[in-house]
């Protein structure tokens, strides 16, 4: 599964490396995105590639309540083209979320170790999402997205038998096109674990753990 992530690239990094040409807002940085909370992804609209806000946790169009995104954080690929909450939104509403890695917590006796899940050249990558528009009731649009888990490949499976789907380079521009519904079995071809050789990940200390915590010192390895 993915519960916290890191995006901390600035903004030339980002339009560079996914070739965004429209920004809806400002980049937003933190060392610590937890569910409920705002995040940069990336969407296709017209053929441009925009960077826009939303909340992580997805909740549908025809949800009545909001908190329905508490559980909905992460979906499981092999499961979304038959479940009502992810279907539509995966023929329409693909995005990718830009992060420069994301967290994991392996179980250890009565306590759970967290790791830092990043590129060995540190450099940003891209995380397969779904997103949603949620209207509360007096009309204002909520943006939402979940992020699409799979089997976790044999270099990760000790820290926990699920991992985010990642979305190579190459594959980005097919995964955000929703200009048409796509080809389900191309898409879905896709969400497949990553190369063993593509993540890597260390210890990093327990100040990880609470929300409240957002600064360089949650991707710092572990002392001794």
């Amino acid at each position: 599964m993915c519960g916290r992530f890191v995006q901390k690239s600035e903004r030339k990094i980002i339009a560079e490396e996914f070739y965004v040409q429209e920004f809806l807002g400002p980049v937003l940085t933190s060392y610590n995105v937890a569910p409920g909370q705002n995040a940069g992804v990336i969407l296709n609209n017209g053929g441009q590639n925009i960077y826009s806000q939303h909340k992580w946790g997805l909740v549908p169009s025809w949800a009545k309540d909001p908190r329905i995104g508490n559980k909905m954080i992460n979906a499981r690929s092999e499961t979304i083209t038959e479940k009502p909450s992810y279907r539509d939104a995966f023929r329409k509403r693909r995005c990718l979320i830009p992060v420069d890695g994301f967290f994991e917590w392996q179980k250890g006796g009565s306590i759970k170790i967290p790791f830092f899940i990043r590129r060995p050249s540190e450099e940003p990558f891209s995380l397969a999402g779904l997103w949603e528009v949620w209207n509360d009731p007096e009309g204002n649009a909520v943006n939402t997205f979940t992020i699409l888990t799979t089997e976790a490949n044999a270099r990760l499976k000790p820290l926990h038998d699920r991992m985010p789907v990642v979305i190579s380079p190459e594959r980005r521009e097919l995964w955000l096109d929703c200009a048409k519904d796509g080809n389900a079995a191309i898409l879905t071809d896709l969400l497949k674990p990553s190369d063993e050789s593509l993540l890597d990940y260390y210890e990093v200390s327990r100040f990880v753990n609470s929300p409240q915590n957002n600064a360089p010192e949650c991707v710092k390895p572990a002392a001794g």
